[in-house]
């Protein structure tokens, strides 16, 4: 049996990271993200994690730079960033998956500048939806953890060959102490063996990588990004359950579903606020209230048939969002009224909360759970609401 210590979340996900055995790991150091590459820097340093190294860069958009070439060489690679670091690999993080290159990044969620903030929402992620990456996202460090593992399954799959984000919330997660298992390091060698490229930079058989792609194939290299992503929903889904089978954790595939046997009022979100809302949850249904969460655990690709089969008889749909599309909305909420356009005739409502690091408490939960049950008996409630908003500190024309 497994043997479960305390840890805090950076290092459940810098051990997750040692036992996937990668030969090289590269990073710049920002706040939240820190310790993680600290940690695994310090197991570099003390023998604990060999055939790897440690390579220090000046920036984020060098550290991409470098697993992006040992990845192209073929070599299994990780890193880990946030926020301001996160958009600073922005031209990189493109080049990764257009080459194909399944890398495997950690982001500790945190807000962007400016204003300057150093807590967590999910603006950096969310700003990168569009790069071809997949997107997982956790709910507690154990999911970070095991996700870190999945993860490189996933994207060495060969049917896939895309790099992976693993989405961990700032401090929420990447500072918190949990009870967190120990890997049994040949389970993980079973469940995860060698990377096997299937092909890399080599003096002995030349290849090019990232070219220039003339009009004539520019829209086909796009379009086999976009098929890798579709391909993936499989591939996560069956990740997952033999993961589940081997180590015995299991959280759903693309989605999570609580409590949605009867619900009629279903609130929808990503990360870590989904614990806190599962208290809210039962909370409301101690009192009667049919009310159920459906937790997004793949982002990109986005689950369109999952989410349409388990929101297919609810009456009315709570979107949480902790970003902003700015001009528009929250991407979640934007994305999912996408997907069910035509599909449901269930009212959908979205949320902006939690940015900046604000709270969001189980009486917020119910409150954005009540207004769905208003906007059921016919209330006049609104589409989008920026949740909790302060007017009054807000300077006026503004």
């Amino acid at each position: 049996m497994a043997r479960m210590h305390v840890v805090e979340g950076s290092m459940a996900v810098a051990e997750a990271a040692k036992a996937c055995r990668p030969a090289v790991v590269s990073a710049y150091p920002i706040t939240p993200q820190t310790h993680i590459v600290e940690d695994i820097s310090q197991m570099i340093a003390d023998g604990d994690l060999q055939n790897c190294e440690y390579v220090r860069t000046e920036s984020e958009f060098s550290a991409a730079s470098m697993v992006q070439g040992a990845e192209a060489a073929g070599a299994r690679t990780f890193s880990a960033t946030s926020s301001q670091g996160a958009v600073l690999m922005y031209e990189v993080l493109f080049s990764i998956a257009g080459m194909r290159l399944p890398c495997v990044i950690v982001m500790a969620n945190r807000s962007v500048s400016s204003p300057i903030s150093i807590w967590n929402d999910h603006q950096d992620a969310i700003s990168a939806r569009d790069n071809g990456w997949i997107q997982l996202w956790a709910e507690d460090a154990q999911e970070a953890a095991d996700l870190v593992i999945q993860a490189y399954k996933i994207g060495e799959d060969h049917r896939i060959l895309l790099p992976v984000m693993v989405n961990m919330d700032g401090f929420s997660l990447t500072h918190v102490y949990e009870p967190v298992e120990e890997y049994d390091q040949k389970m993980v060698d079973e469940f995860l063996p060698p990377y096997k490229p299937l092909y890399a930079l080599d003096p002995k058989n030349p290849i090019s990588m990232g070219t220039l792609a003339q009009p004539e194939v520019y829209t086909e290299a796009r379009y086999m990004v976009h098929n890798a992503q579709l391909r993936a929903k499989e591939v996560i889904e069956d990740v997952a359950k033999e993961f589940g089978q081997m180590f015995g954790r299991y959280y759903g595939g693309l989605i999570d579903t609580y409590r949605m046997e009867d619900a009629e009022v279903v609130l929808v979100a990503m990360g870590s606020i989904i614990g806190t809302m599962k208290d809210a949850v039962d909370e409301m249904r101690d009192v009667g209230m049919k009310v159920g969460i459906v937790k997004v655990r793949s982002y990109r690709p986005f689950p369109v048939e999952a989410l349409r089969a388990a929101l297919k008889d609810v009456k009315c749909i709570c979107v949480i969002d902790r970003d902003i599309s700015m001009g528009m909305e929250g991407a979640l909420f934007t994305d999912l009224r996408a997907g069910l356009y035509a599909k449901s005739s269930a009212e959908v409502l979205g949320f902006i909360a939690g940015m900046g690091g604000r709270d969001i408490t189980i009486q917020d939960f119910k409150n954005m759970a009540n207004k769905g049950f208003a906007k059921l008996k016919g209330e006049k409630v609104s589409e989008m609401e920026w949740y909790n908003l302060d007017v009054d500190i807000l300077p006026e024309g503004i």
